[in-house]
C-alpha cells in the first residue's frame, strides 16, 4: 500500500532551521505532485508547499515563502522541506501528500494521499 512516512520533525527556537524529510513508497512517485500541509493546534490543515513531477514548478504560501524550500528526488521517492528563520507560528503538524500530477495547486479536495504528520514546535 502508499506510505508516506516524515521524518525530521522537533522543537527549535525562533530563528531556527529545521529539515523535514518524507520518504514515499508503494506508489509511482514520478506520476504525482507532491506537497506540504501542516495544521496547527485548533485550526484547519493549511497548505504550505507543493512541487510538481519534474521539479519545475514550486508553489508556496505566502506565509513561508523566501523562508521555506521544497525539493524532491524521483530516484530517491523523497521530498524535502529546508524550513529556515523558523517563527512560534510555523508550530504545527506537518503532513507529507501526493496529490494530482496536472497541478501544483494542491488543496484538501485533490489529495490522494497524506503521511501520519511530524509535530514541529518553535519556541521564542
Amino acid at each position: 500500500q502508499v506510505q508516506l512516512i516524515e521524518s525530521g520533525g522537533r522543537s527549535v527556537q525562533t530563528g531556527g532551521s529545521l529539515t523535514l524529510s518524507c520518504q514515499a513508497s508503494g506508489l509511482t512517485f514520478s506520476d504525482y505532485s507532491m506537497g506540504w500541509f501542516r495544521q496547527a493546534p485548533g485550526k484547519g490543515r493549511e497548505f504550505v508547499t507543493a512541487i510538481s513531477w519534474h521539479s519545475t514548478t514550486t508553489r508556496y504560501n505566502p506565509s513561508v515563502k523566501g523562508r521555506f524550500t521544497i525539493s524532491r528526488d524521483n530516484d530517491l521517492n523523497t521530498v524535502t522541506l529546508q524550513m529556515n528563520s523558523l517563527k512560534p507560528e510555523d508550530t504545527a503538524v506537518y503532513y507529507c501528500v501526493a496529490g494530482s500530477k496536472s497541478t501544483v495547486v494542491l488543496s484538501t479536495t485533490n489529495i490522494d494521499y497524506w503521511g501520519q504528520g511530524t509535530q514541529v514546535t518553535v519556541s521564542s
